[in-house]
């Protein structure tokens, strides 16, 4: 996971996984314009090993998440005299950086390690199986990558939300798990075949709350929703502390 070399951006121009368009349409007599993606929507999943008072979570390197850090490093052009003096010249226009392998500026910006682009996030899976359910979807996910077994009637719906409705607008169903050492029968680690490289991760119970809000550690937000959902629901019941 941390030998990440030979990077290259390219147009992207056909994909199994998202699909750019722009809309146009008018709201209240004001004709405007939306650029969104077309993706496919997810289920995910909270997995609570009773065993060892673990969640289960996956790490993984993500290569969108890699290139925004990767950006943030470039060098940013000066502001021309003109500009910063309040003065009425524009800066010249940078040349077009269309068709580089490696983010705007350069050598100048030097590769960030792979780190950079890991983040720590919920089981999950995309809905591309139309002829499954979504628990019986989730329950492939939890077996494939996390290598539990756990019957999709096991699976308890949480919620479902919109997710980065700005650009797709996608549906994420989330599920929570209880596990034990019993249900293990694999090691996990998603599909090779897909292109998966997922590393199994416990969090403590009694340390959840502290990941959860520790910003130093890169993570999506349904962890931290996830970890509040127990919290609220399920640590009364079970008398556990989450170290709030």
């Amino acid at each position: 996971m941390d030998q990440i070399n030979n990077i290259e951006v390219v147009p992207c121009t056909n994909s199994n996984y998202l699909k750019p368009f722009r809309v146009h349409y008018n709201q209240n007599g004001t004709k405007k314009s939306w650029d969104f993606m077309r993706t496919h929507d997810s289920v995910s999943v909270l997995i609570f090993n009773t065993t060892s008072h673990c969640f289960v979570l996956v790490k993984q390197f993500r290569p969108a998440v890699y290139m925004c850090e990767w950006e943030r490093t470039k060098p940013q052009p000066p502001e021309t005299a003109e500009k910063a003096e309040g003065g009425a010249a524009e800066a010249a226009a940078p040349e077009s950086q269309e068709g580089q392998t490696v983010p705007e500026g350069g050598s100048s910006s030097p590769q960030p390690p792979a780190l950079a682009g890991v983040t720590y996030e919920l089981c999950a899976g995309l809905v591309d199986k139309p002829d499954l359910s979504l628990e019986e979807i989730a329950r492939q996910e939890v077996l494939e990558e996390c290598g539990y077994d756990v019957p999709a009637s096991k699976l308890r719906r949480i919620t479902s939300y919109r997710s980065g409705v700005g650009v797709t607008g996608a549906k994420q169903t989330m599920f929570y798990a209880e596990v034990s050492d019993d249900n293990r029968v694999g090691e996990g680690g998603g599909a090779p075949q897909e292109g998966e490289l997922i590393e199994v991760v416990k969090v403590p119970l009694h340390e959840a709350m502290t990941f959860a809000y520790d910003e130093s550690i890169p993570k999506t937000m349904g962890v931290i929703f996830s970890f509040i959902w127990f919290h609220n629901n399920m640590s009364p019941k079970y008398k556990i502390s989450t170290n709030v």
